[in-house]
Order: C-alpha cells, then sequence, then structure tokens
C-alpha cells in the first residue's frame, strides 16, 4: 500500500477530508452493514476521517484503524494500528466488516490482501469499498478541468481484478452521491497536487492549466460540488 509521507499527510486533511454531511449518503448506503456490536476494520484509514464519521453515525459499533503510514496515523490524532492489507495485527475471525476507502488501488498483491481479508473476517463477514474502478469513473467532476487527470485512472483496477484478484465475489455495486465540497471555489482552495492519486499523474503545466479553468469556472458557477465513487461489497465466495 503507498505509504503517504509528512506533507502528504497534511496536505491529505485540507484536500481530500469531507464533511459529515457531504458524505451523509454514504451513512445511509454502508449502515445494512454496520449493525449494533458488530466490529468493523478501517484498513488504510489515513487521517481518520471514517473513523470519526463511523464513530458518530454507529455509536454501537466498534471501529479498529489500521493504517500503514506513520505521518497519516500521526496525523489522525486517533489510536490507529501500524499495518497493511498484506500484514493486518488482528487476531484470526475477529471483524464483521472490512472497510477500504480509496485503499485498494494502493494495494500492490490483492491475492496476499485477499488471504489477509479472509482470515480477520467471521464466517459471513464482507468487505465494503468505497473507490473509483478503471471502467467506472465517469463520476468524478474533477475530469472537467483536468482532463489529462484520466490517464491516472489507468493505474486504478476494474471491479473484476479486485474481486478475482482477491477471491471474492461481488455482492453489490452502485455509485454513490457525495458532497466533495460546498462550492467550486471551496474546492481550488483545498486543491493540493501531493495529495490526489490522479492529480499526480500531471505535468506541472497541466496542473496549473487545470487550476486556472477551475477558478474561471469558480468564478461564475455557485452551488455544491457533488461527485461519485462506487460502493462495491464482496463476500466469500459460495456465501449466501
Amino acid at each position: 500500500m503507498h505509504r503517504y509521507g509528512a506533507v502528504e499527510a497534511a496536505s491529505y486533511r485540507v484536500a481530500r477530508e469531507i464533511s459529515l454531511t457531504g458524505l451523509s449518503s454514504w451513512r445511509d448506503a454502508v449502515a445494512p452493514y454496520f449493525l449494533p456490536g458488530r466490529t468493523v476494520l478501517d484498513l488504510g484509514a489515513g487521517t481518520g476521517l471514517f473513523v470519526r464519521a463511523f464513530a458518530e453515525w454507529f455509536p454501537d459499533v466498534t471501529v479498529v484503524a489500521v493504517e500503514p503510514s506513520p505521518d497519516m496515523r500521526s496525523a489522525s490524532g486517533l489510536a490507529m494500528l501500524a499495518g497493511d492489507a498484506a500484514s493486518i495485527p488482528l487476531p484470526d475471525a475477529s471483524v464483521d466488516v472490512v472497510w477500504m476507502s480509496t485503499v485498494v488501488h494502493h494495494v500492490p498483491d490483492l491475492a496476499a490482501a485477499g488471504a489477509e481479508l479472509r482470515r480477520v473476517l467471521r464466517p459471513g463477514g464482507v468487505v465494503v469499498l468505497r473507490s473509483l474502478f478503471r471502467e467506472r469513473h465517469e463520476g468524478i467532476g474533477l475530469f472537467r478541468f483536468f482532463p489529462a487527470a484520466v490517464r491516472g485512472v489507468a493505474g486504478f483496477p476494474t471491479v473484476a481484478e479486485v474481486a478475482d484478484g482477491m477471491g471474492f465475489a461481488v455482492d453489490r455495486l452502485e455509485a454513490v452521491a457525495q458532497v466533495t465540497a460546498s462550492s467550486l471555489a471551496d474546492k481550488a482552495s483545498r486543491l493540493r497536487w501531493e495529495a490526489d492519486t490522479l492529480l499526480r499523474s500531471l505535468s506541472a503545466e497541466e496542473f496549473a492549466e487545470g487550476g486556472d479553468r477551475l477558478l474561471r469556472a469558480a468564478a461564475v458557477e455557485t452551488g455544491p460540488v457533488v461527485d461519485h465513487l462506487d460502493l462495491l461489497v464482496l463476500k466469500t465466495v459460495g456465501a449466501v
């Protein structure tokens, strides 16, 4: 998994974190899996956005956060364990849900990750992903201003590559809307090249040109910025 450094971790909190109000559709989407008494592993928890969200949304669920980057763990201000998808520091059959938000494209060995996920999941457990997939990127508004960033999507896996690579079956797949920013002006003020995998595929010139396009649009357009990421739920092969 990609390990963010101190500069990236600080930028991530500015550029990528979304208000809980903006994420409310995700609360509704994952509610069927976050039932009282369940234990959820937030794998690749980053700066703890969803650890905090789940604590507010689902107070009767226990969340265990695992993050490979010491700088991300430090920036979160939360209790997190050091680990990654190939080495999860939890006992066998200890969690009901594995949550992975914008993480799977950083996992270098999907087969190894799948084996670890099956090890820590209890019978009937599921893997719930919030992600962008290579064949499903039309819901990302960033490409309107940074069209060259679409080449960064080539580094993302497809839904089938994730499911087959990790050895799970697809149980649910749907796009979920989120309010990424209150306005284009807000989006522009928080944009950080180093905090976004797609933007890091751009040259300095491409990034500057896209930033100019975004600022011009922000000067005349009002209203919230709505993007769509996919909810993918995986279950063990053969599970009903």
